[in-house]
C-alpha cells in the first residue's frame, strides 16, 4: 500500500476527533466525511480502517509509547498492526520517529499483561475473571480484535436466499450461506452493498447473523400479536415482520423519534403491512399499559454495554465503565419487568443483550425469576431446534465471534403459565347416625297409607 500524505493527515485528524470518547466513533466519522467531501473513496477507506484499527490497539499502542498522540498512535499501528516496512514509513516521519517504530515492531504483543493483549480495560478484565479463565478472556479479546463480516439478511417477503446468492455471485461477490441462520448471507470484504439493487429495492438487509438467530428464538407465527420492545431502527422487527408473512399485528416500540424515523425507508423498501412504529416516553408508558395481557410475542433486546459488538464499535469498551453497567442494569431490570406484563398466558418472551457479562444476563434473568413465579425458562437449544437450527447453546442462546463467527449475543426464552381454572370437588354424602335413620324410618311409616279390607257378602 503506497502511502499519500493527504491521507496521513486525514486520518491523524479523525483520530483526535474520536479520543475524546463523546460519542459513538461511527457518528464521529460520518460528521468529519460530511466536513470532508474532497477525500475520495480509497481515502475514506483508509481513514476508516485505520481509525477503528487504532481503537481495537489503543490500550496497547499507548503502552508502547511515553507521549500518547493521534500522530503517534497512527504510525504505531501502521508499523504493528499493519505490518508496513520502515521503508514505506520513512518519508513520512523523522528519523527519531524511524528510531521508535524499529523498537515498536520488535516488541512481542504476548509478553505484554492479559489487559494489553486482550485489550481490554482492567475493569472488564476484573469482570471477567469472576466467571472466566484467563486463557478464555485471552480468546474472547483476541476474537473481538477482529474485523466483523459483512452479514446480510435476506427478506422472505421478496425473494429466496438461494435466488439471492446466486444474484450476487454473478455480479461478482464472494458471497455464501450463513452456517445457522436460514435467511442469512455473509460477503467477502466491504462492498458498498447499499448501492446494489437489491438493497435498494429492499430484498436484502445488512443485519448480524446472531442478531437473525434472535428472531428464530422468538418464533412469532401468522396473525400472532408481536412486541419488538427497544426496536431502535427496526433491524430485528422487519425479520419479526417477515417471519409472520406480514399476518398479525407487529409493534415496534421505542424512546427514541430519531430511530424510528430510521425505520421508515427500511420498512418501506420491506413491502410488510403490519408493523406499526409508535413512540414511547418509558417502559411504564400507557401505550404500553393497553397492551398488557394481549400480546402472543415480546422481543426485549435491551439496552446495555454492547461489549459483544467490539468487533465494529471498538471505542465502546473505552467509553463505558463500572458505573454505566450499573446504570444499564437497572434499566434492563425495569423494561424487562414492564415487558412482561404484555405477555398472554402461553406467550413467549426473548430477552437479548449484545453483551457478555453476567450481570446483564443471566443475574437479570435470576432476579425477575425469583419475583415473578408465574415464568419459566424455556431451552434456547429446544426453540432452535424446532426452527431446524443446529445451534446448542444450552438453556441460554450464548454467540460469540470465535465459536459461531457472529457478534456476541446473549438470549433467554422466557414463557408464562397458563392457569388452569379449579374445579369444585363434589360435595361427599354426610354419614348419618343411627338416631337420624330410626326418625327418617319412623316418619317414612306414617305417610304410608293403611291398607284397607272388605268383607265377604254371605249367599
Amino acid at each position: 500500500m503506497q502511502l499519500i500524505s493527504a491521507q496521513l493527515t486525514a486520518a491523524t485528524t479523525a483520530i483526535r476527533s474520536v479520543l475524546s470518547m463523546e460519542y459513538p466513533a461511527d457518528a464521529v466519522l460520518r460528521r468529519f466525511f460530511r466536513e470532508n467531501p474532497l477525500l475520495g473513496a480509497n481515502d475514506r477507506a483508509f481513514v476508516a480502517e485505520t481509525v477503528f484499527g487504532v481503537l481495537r490497539h489503543k490500550f496497547y499502542l499507548e503502552c508502547l509509547m511515553d507521549l500518547v498522540t493521534p500522530r503517534a498512535l497512527l504510525f504505531a499501528y501502521l508499523a504493528k498492526f499493519q505490518g508496513m516496512n520502515l521503508r514505506e514509513l520513512t518519508p513520512h516521519v523523522s528519523e527519531s520517529e524511524v528510531k521508535w517504530l524499529t523498537t515498536i515492531k520488535s516488541i512481542a504483543v504476548d509478553k505484554q499483561p492479559l489487559a494489553v493483549q486482550a485489550e481490554f480495560p482492567i475493569w472488564l478484565v476484573e469482570k471477567l475473571q469472576a466467571f472466566m479463565s484467563d486463557v478464555d478472556i485471552l480468546d474472547l479479546g483476541r476474537s473481538l480484535q477482529q474485523p466483523a463480516s459483512l452479514d446480510l439478511r435476506v427478506n422472505t417477503i421478496h425473494a429466496k436466499r438461494d435466488n439471492v446468492l446466486e444474484m450476487l455471485k454473478q455480479d461478482g461477490f464472494e458471497a455464501e450461506a450463513t452456517p445457522y441462520s436460514p435467511v442469512g448471507i455473509r460477503i467477502t470484504g466491504k462492498p458498498a452493498i447499499n448501492r446494489h439493487s437489491l438493497f435498494l429495492s429492499g430484498h436484502i438487509e445488512v443485519q448480524d447473523e446472531g442478531s437473525q438467530i434472535l428472531g428464530y428464538l422468538l418464533a412469532p407465527k401468522r396473525g400472532d400479536m408481536v412486541v419488538d420492545f427497544c426496536a431502535g431502527a427496526g433491524g430485528k422487527t422487519l425479520l419479526l415482520g417477515a417471519l409472520m408473512n406480514s399476518k398479525g399485528r407487529l409493534y415496534a416500540l421505542d424512546t427514541s423519534e430519531k430511530r424510528l424515523n430510521n425505520l421508515k425507508p427500511r420498512l418501506k423498501r420491506s413491502g410488510l403491512s403490519n408493523l406499526h412504529a409508535q413512540r414511547i416516553s418509558n417502559e411504564n408508558d400507557l401505550k404500553v399499559k393497553r397492551l398488557a395481557g394481549k400480546i402472543d410475542r415480546v422481543l426485549v433486546d435491551a439496552p446495555c454495554s454492547g461489549l459483544g459488538t467490539l468487533r465494529r464499535n471498538p471505542d465502546l469498551k473505552w467509553r463505558q465503565s463500572p458505573e454505566s453497567v450499573q446504570e444499564l442494569k437497572q434499566k434492563q431490570a425495569a423494561i424487562l419487568a414492564a415487558s412482561a406484563n404484555l405477555l398472554k398466558p402461553g406467550g413467549r418472551l426473548v430477552y437479548a443483550t449484545c453483551s457478555f457479562l453476567l450481570e446483564e444476563n443471566q443475574e437479570i434473568i435470576e432476579q425477575f425469576l425469583a419475583t415473578h413465579p408465574k415464568f419459566s425458562l424455556l431451552s434456547c437449544t429446544e426453540l432452535l431446534t424446532q426452527q431446524k437450527i443446529p445451534l446448542e447453546t444450552g438453556e441460554f442462546l450464548q454467540l460469540s465471534p470465535k465459536s459461531h463467527g457472529t457478534d456476541g449475543f446473549f438470549a433467554a426464552a422466557l414463557t408464562i403459565r397458563k392457569d388452569e381454572p379449579l374445579k369444585e370437588p363434589k360435595p361427599k354424602p354426610e354419614k348419618e347416625s343411627v338416631k337420624v335413620k330410626e326418625k327418617k324410618l319412623v316418619k317414612a311409616k306414617k305417610q304410608v297409607p293403611a291398607k284397607t279390607t272388605t268383607k265377604k257378602r254371605s249367599r
